[in-house]
Formats: structure tokens, C-alpha cells, sequence
């Protein structure tokens, strides 16, 4: 449609992001791959303390307990 924005899709920005077969992948690729991913981690993380908020609370428990506990 001519009215609509020509936007690129998700999976079609991330093929041109990745190099082909045989050409290294440049820094920015790299970071941003990366940057993608941890938003993704961070995004699942928060969905599952919403639907296991025991769990999530335990979990923090447990980490708050390893801090109080390590030794630098």
C-alpha cells in the first residue's frame, strides 16, 4: 500500500545486521547483538518474577544471601 511507511521487518533488519558467510563481523554488529540480547534476558527475567512472584522472591533472598556472604 502506498500509504503506509516503508519500514523493514525485524528478522529483514537483522539479516542485513549479520555479515555474510565469510566476512567478519564488525564491533557494532557485535554490541549491538549483544545489546538485543540482554534487553531480551532482562524482559524475560522481569516476566517471570510477574507470574512466579514466590520464586522471585526466594531467588532475590538467595542472591542477598550470597552478597552478604562473599568476601572481597
Amino acid at each position: 500500500m502506498p500509504d503506509l511507511p516503508d519500514h523493514k521487518t525485524d528478522a529483514a533488519a537483522r539479516a542485513e545486521d549479520v555479515a555474510g558467510p565469510g566476512e567478519p563481523e564488525t564491533e557494532a554488529q557485535r554490541r549491538r547483538r549483544r545489546a538485543q540480547f540482554l534487553r531480551d534476558l532482562a524482559e524475560a527475567r522481569a516476566l517471570r518474577d510477574r507470574v512466579q512472584p514466590r520464586r522471585a522472591k526466594a531467588a532475590r533472598l538467595r542472591h542477598a544471601m550470597r552478597m552478604r556472604t562473599f568476601r572481597w
